[in-house]
């Protein structure tokens, strides 16, 4: 095999014999770094302009904040004292305590989540210049840089996948390179971050075990399902005020032992893991910045648990390519795209390189990280100033209960609910809301007026009433 720039490599075949690494200084934490500046610049941008929303960055800010003050993760913004590890496992966001009692800021968990995500490129470019070449690892390097997984869980918030991703990355580098115990190691923790990610690690042990290490493998396999059951089906339950795993009835057919419940149940296991159209859609943006070669590759099995869960749901929301579900795919992809270069042949790698640099391209200009070069991301409007000037006056520690993107301004210095949420505590000491525009969980903008117009006849007062924010108090 050649270097596409023309020096000799070595003849490695990454999912057949052992990679090793050369040593030294490379470009390759650098190219992180840049990459690291542009998600914290458009997640950061994105909290400092009001686009950040109490359901997902509030919520894990208050587990977070519940973690660094040595108490079990809860979250108001999901109801009085909601236990989070009744809703998903996701033990691993205790790590970021420490870090949170030092700056306790809601920017502390996006920096921190854009550190993971640059992170994940470092093995994804280290294996394939090692086995490819400089051209190919550079390739490589954009495309999961500015793939739409990645930047589509930037651009919303924070989420605990964000451990997931370098996990990935660095577990499937391994396998491919025939590190079988490295690549175990990186992905038992998985289990930590949560609960369907057992279901990869069952899939990665099922590699290794066909790699040629059977017993580390079958065993790798069953703890990872073990995981996932012991988390859906006793962990979670305890800790959830239903006594079971919420997310049943995502599932089709959910709570239905009747015969059309059976019928729906088996269409969506065949036809409906491919309808509607939008989960096509989402397998060809998913496969496009290959130039469609990750398929030839044994690594792409480790993407099937996190497809099948999400097309097998009812759910509409987990078949597209918005929010944060395609972030743990992005490694996987990457890597599996790498593994079947090293088998192509090499007169026809630059085809694919067009491609793979085609479809980024193509890809970029329709995810958040576009945002950068738009002059309106550095722009700060007046109603945000307003805002951010009327959530000044609300003092620290009050029960406070705030519309959808305010609510992340708060968290971290007071107990905040979701105005309008059925599930919220009643009679916080201050509402705040912004009524210029709709926000969830209110149908309409007026439904907003309504509930607001509700609390004045209930004791509350106007304190401030600006540019569409309104804030009241309590007497």
């Amino acid at each position: 095999m050649h270097d596409l720039t023309g020096s000799a490599s070595p003849q490695i075949h990454p999912f057949r014999n052992q990679t090793h690494f050369r040593k030294g200084p490379s470009w390759f934490w650098g190219a992180a770094a840049c990459v690291f500046g542009v998600y914290a610049c458009v997640s950061v941008r994105l909290h400092q302009r009001l686009q950040t929303s109490g359901w997902d960055l509030g919520i894990f800010e208050q587990a977070v904040r519940s973690y660094a003050h040595l108490r079990l993760p809860v979250s108001e913004l999901k109801g009085p004292g909601f236990q989070l590890l009744g809703d998903h496992f996701s033990p691993v966001l205790a790590t970021l305590a420490p870090f949170y009692r030092l700056w306790p800021s809601p920017l502390t968990l996006l920096i921190t989540q854009a550190v993971l995500f640059a992170i994940a490129l470092v093995p994804l470019a280290r294996w394939a210049e090692c086995v490819l070449g400089r051209r190919v690892a550079v390739v490589v390097t954009a495309g999961y840089a500015a793939s739409w997984g990645i930047a589509q869980a930037v651009g919303f918030d924070f989420h605990e996948v964000c451990f997931a991703v370098p996990l990935l990355a660095f577990s499937l580098t391994a396998l491919g390179g025939g590190r079988l115990g490295a690549a175990v190691a990186w992905a038992l923790p998985l289990i930590l971050v949560k609960e369907d990610l057992g279901l990869t690690v069952g899939v990665i042990g099922g590699l290794v075990a066909w790699k040629g290490a059977r017993r580390l493998g079958l065993v790798t396999a069953v703890v990872g399902l073990l995981g996932t059951v012991l988390e859906v089906l006793v962990i979670i339950p305890a800790f959830s005020p239903a006594g079971s795993y919420t997310y049943w009835n995502k599932l089709p057919g959910a709570g239905s032992g009747s015969p059309s419940g059976a019928v729906h149940l088996l269409y969506q296991a065949t036809i409906g893991m491919i309808t509607p159209d939008v989960k096509v859609m989402t397998l060809l943006a998913l496969l496009a910045p290959t130039a469609f070669l990750a398929v030839r590759s044994p690594l792409m099995l480790v993407a099937t648990p996190t497809l099948a869960w999400r097309f097998f749901s009812d759910n509409p929301q987990y078949w597209g390519t918005g929010f944060q579900y395609s972030a743990v795919l992005m490694p996987v992809v990457f890597a599996a795209f790498i593994d079947a270069l090293s088998r192509w042949p090499a007169t026809h790698v630059r085809y694919a390189l067009t491609v793979s640099g085609m479809a980024t391209v193509l890809m970029f200009f329709q995810a958040p990280l576009y945002q950068l070069v738009q002059p309106a991301t550095w722009h700060t409007d007046a109603h945000v100033v307003t805002a951010h000037s009327i959530l000044d006056k609300i003092p620290n520690g009050v029960t406070v209960a705030a519309t959808n993107h305010l609510a992340p301004q708060l968290a971290d210095r007071a107990t905040v609910t979701l105005f309008g949420h059925p599930d919220s505590r009643p009679n916080p000491k201050y509402i705040v809301a912004d009524v210029s525009t709709w926000d969830w969980p209110f149908a309409t903008s007026t439904a907003v007026v309504q509930q607001l117009n509700d609390a004045l006849g209930h004791g509350y007062q106007t304190i401030a009433y600006q540019d569409g924010i309104v804030l009241l108090h309590r007497t």
